[in-house]
């Protein structure tokens, strides 16, 4: 399934149009991106919770080349599934 799957099943079960639809699913997308940008975990009952964490600073190696790189501090999105998820998937 992609954005575009979502942005379907948001139109049918909404009935409005699918500018409509592609709006709350963006506005939904990017709510999410913007809190995840302030350090704010985003939390959905019976979903996840969505998070940006810190990776340390590390030093890697070039695969072509072999040569040592430092990489550097960053902060990396993390989901973890609720346990409501994980049954379903099951």
């Amino acid at each position: 399934m992609n954005k575009a799957d979502i942005i379907n099943k948001v139109h049918e079960v909404l009935g409005t149009t699918k500018a409509d639809a592609e709006r709350a699913v963006d506005s939904v997308f990017d709510g999410i991106t913007e809190a995840m940008k302030d350090g704010t975990q985003v939390s959905i009952a019976g979903f996840g919770i969505f998070e940006a964490k810190m990776r340390a600073a590390r030093e890697a190696r070039n695969p072509r080349t072999g040569e040592k790189v430092q990489v550097p501090a960053m902060r990396t999105p993390k989901f973890r599934a609720a346990k409501a998820l994980k049954d379903a998937v099951k």
